[in-house]
């Protein structure tokens, strides 16, 4: 939970706040933040799925294999983080500001990030092989993303905010990098639980495993079907949450007006996942993951359809109605870990081999390439539509047309992509409930036969 914690500080609030950061402080043009998240999922490629191979090459110390990269990045990550809300860039000149954002961006984000976030994402195969105790990694993963999105996406807006006296929301950038400064001490406490808390109890030396060559690797990634279809899955997933949360802080900011009401939505969310998180490993068990996150994205898409056309002008009944939606997707992200360990086990009886860095390094960037995708369209839109963007943070009032396009953006871009996501689940993800128990039985019988030869 307090990997997911720390890691999130900063995940939540470049993704909530860098672009208007960006935008409204250091005066970069939506279209141009968009390149910049392209260009540096393109490094992406090169660093996650790097990272993933030299943690499974690796041989296991007296802390494990994954444990130690927690404390070696834990402080480049968060010093990375907090360079990239410095406000004083936007007195800069601007060729200067666009190559500032460019590393500072790529820094963070391609190897800060990633070379923390690979080898805690793949150690929930080294705590437990049990699959129940795997759901509830995924379920407290998923709680701690949720408590700093609480800190981030509900209490930092009331800070950052002041109103001008024309009723406008200004952002201030100097308050924004203040909360950065205080969020790296939050994060560095948070990494030092998960290191300290956590117990690698399944250390495999893969030197005595089988070995896929360069080319075998990559042929089974590509045909693995579960991981695939999960990667197209989280694609589409991280388009419609950041996309629509990228567009929440010009929603709230310029259609209604109302920066505490975003912040009542960020604590209902979490009030979502708390509830669910209880019921989430017994909803697992009954239903399936694949059956249940089905279900609960449909249900998603209904309200946000309903939102889309009901084109609600109030604030707190949007936030009521947001309320249900949230319920919806939240199966589905509180078992989203507990996906990738089902892949890297599916992964592991097709090939005989274990590379459960390499797959989770291939998800992860795949995760990034949704968030670059997000990010990238966001910032085209906000340009496509007409938006105003100012310098030092000034307020300029937008017009009725370009806030009401950010409403249909917000509300129909969910509603579209929680359909799809559930139609990948029922007819391309084959991990069923069946398909599970089979597979466990396989690597039972596979680590009978290692341990029969030892």
């Amino acid at each position: 939970m307090c990997g997911d914690f720390g890691n999130d500080f900063f995940f939540i609030l470049a993704s909530s706040f860098l672009m208007v950061f960006y935008t409204n402080v250091l005066g970069i043009p939506g279209a141009l933040v968009g390149t910049l998240f392209l260009v540096s999922r393109c490094v992406d490629a090169f660093t996650d799925i790097g990272m993933g191979r030299i943690v499974d090459k690796s041989k296991p110390n007296a802390a494990g294999r994954y444990r130690p990269w927690i404390k070696r990045m834990m402080l480049p990550v968060v010093a990375a983080g907090v360079m990239m809300f410095v406000p004083w860039v936007a007195h800069l000149p601007y060729t200067f500001r666009i190559v500032y954002i460019f590393v500072t961006y790529i820094l963070w984000g391609s190897f800060c990030y990633t070379g923390i976030n690979i080898p805690y994402g793949s150690m929930a195969s080294a705590i437990t092989d049990k699959p129940g105790e795997r759901a509830m990694l995924s379920t407290f993963r998923s709680i701690g993303a949720s408590l700093a999105g609480l800190f981030v996406g509900s209490l930092t807006p009331l800070f950052v905010y002041t109103t001008d006296a024309a009723g406008n929301q200004v952002l201030q950038g100097n308050r924004v990098f203040m909360v950065a400064c205080i969020f790296a001490v939050l994060a560095l406490i948070c990494y030092t639980i998960c290191y300290k808390w956590s117990v690698e109890r399944i250390i495999v030396d893969n030197s005595n495993q089988k070995q896929l060559s360069a080319k075998d690797l990559v042929k089974a990634l590509v045909t693995n079907r579960a991981l695939v279809s999960m990667i197209a899955a989280a694609i589409v997933s991280l388009l419609a949450m950041l996309l629509a949360q990228s567009m929440n802080m010009y929603l709230y900011m310029d259609y209604f007006k109302n920066i505490g009401a975003m912040s009542v939505a960020g604590m209902m969310m979490t009030a979502c996942t708390l509830l669910l998180a209880p019921f989430a490993g017994k909803i697992a068990d009954k239903f399936g993951k694949k059956e249940a996150s089905a279900f609960g994205l449909l249900f998603s898409a209904a309200i946000y359809a309903f939102l889309f056309f009901a084109r609600i002008q109030n604030a707190w009944l949007y936030c009521g109605i947001l309320f249900f939606a949230n319920i919806g997707s939240g199966i589905f992200n509180l078992m989203l870990w507990a996906f990738i360990s089902d892949v890297i086990d599916y992964q592991t009886v097709e090939t005989g081999s274990c590379d459960g860095g390499t797959v989770y390094g291939v998800y992860s960037f795949s995760r990034k390439i949704g968030q670059a995708l997000a990010g990238g369209l966001g910032g085209f839109v906000i340009s496509a539509i007409g938006y105003q963007v100012s310098t030092g943070g000034q307020a300029i009032v937008q017009s009725e047309a370009v806030t009401s396009a950010i409403y249909s953006v917000t509300t129909g871009v969910p509603a579209v992509g929680y359909i799809v996501i559930a139609l990948i689940l029922i007819f391309w993800y084959p991990l069923s409930k069946k398909k599970m128990t089979e597979i466990k039985s396989k690597l039972d019988a596979m680590n009978a036969e290692v341990e029969e030869s030892l």
